[in-house]
Order: C-alpha cells, then structure tokens, then sequence
C-alpha cells in the first residue's frame, strides 16, 4: 500500500525549507542543475506548494509566480501565472503527487484571479503535463543545459 500524503501551501519557514530541501535533492543533486541557479530572487513572493507524507516526509514541492514575476516569463501578461520548479521525490515518482501539485498550483492561480498558467516543461516531462491539459507553443530551448517547451493551460 502506497502511503498517503497531503499537499498545502508552504505558509511557514519549515514547509519552505522542505520544499527548497527537495528542489535540491531532485534538480541539483538528480539533475546536476548547477545550485546558484536553482534558488533564485522569486521564490521571496512565490507561491510554494508542498506534498508531505502522513508522517511529516517531505514528497514534492512547486511553485507559483504571479503579477509582476509571472509577467517576465509570460511576455508581460498580468494574468497568466507561472507554474515552476515543480519537483516530486525519486520514492514518491508514480503516486500521484505530482499531479497533486499541479491541481494545488491551479487553484493558487484561480484564488488570485489568474486566467490561465504557463510552465516551461523539460522535454521528458511533456507527456505529464498534456495529460494534465497544457498545450506546447514555441521553440525547444535549453534552460540549466537541459530541453524544456513552453505549454499553457487556461484556467
């Protein structure tokens, strides 16, 4: 039996802590994503989202950019959001939590009256995010070395 989990908002000091904790374990230790780059001056007025197992073991984590922060990724509209560093655990890969943040990040968005939310996608995850209703616009490009495709979702 998979164990169960919960996904909230990262409100406090600790739940930020847990999700930059696993950002680290996946993108810099996993991905080899270089950890200067990883944290950046957005995660101050971000969004964060955090899976944690019943037993307080943190899962996955993502993020939401919105206004201003968002509108330098999206060319400037105000109001799509800005899915980002979303990051599931190697244990927690296949239980849906992954899927779980999403949802959790789309509802963040909504609650600010956002009408739809980008995200740049590593190209091996673009399956993930299609069946979760994005659509891919634009050219490959490399961020941190690696592929990524722009896609959106309206809301």
């Amino acid at each position: 039996m998979s164990p169960s989990y919960a996904v909230r908002v990262a409100d406090n000091p600790t739940d930020r802590e847990a999700c930059f904790a696993v950002r680290k374990e996946v993108f810099v230790v996993e991905q080899g994503v270089p950890q200067d780059i990883e944290y950046d001056a957005y995660d101050a007025d971000a969004v964060h989202v955090l899976a944690v197992r019943d037993d307080g073991v943190p899962l996955g984590t993502g993020r939401l950019l919105y206004g201003e922060a968002a509108a330098a990724k999206t060319d400037g509209d105000l109001t799509v959001g800005s899915l980002g560093r979303l990051a599931v655990t190697r244990e927690a890969r296949g239980l849906g939590v992954g899927v779980a943040l999403v949802r959790a990040i789309e509802e963040a968005a909504r609650a600010r009256g956002l009408a739809a939310v980008d995200l740049h996608a590593q190209t091996h995850a673009l399956g993930f995010y299609e069946r979760l209703g994005y659509v891919v616009y634009g050219a490959e490009f490399p961020d941190a070395g690696i592929p990524h495709r722009a896609m959106r979702r309206p809301l």
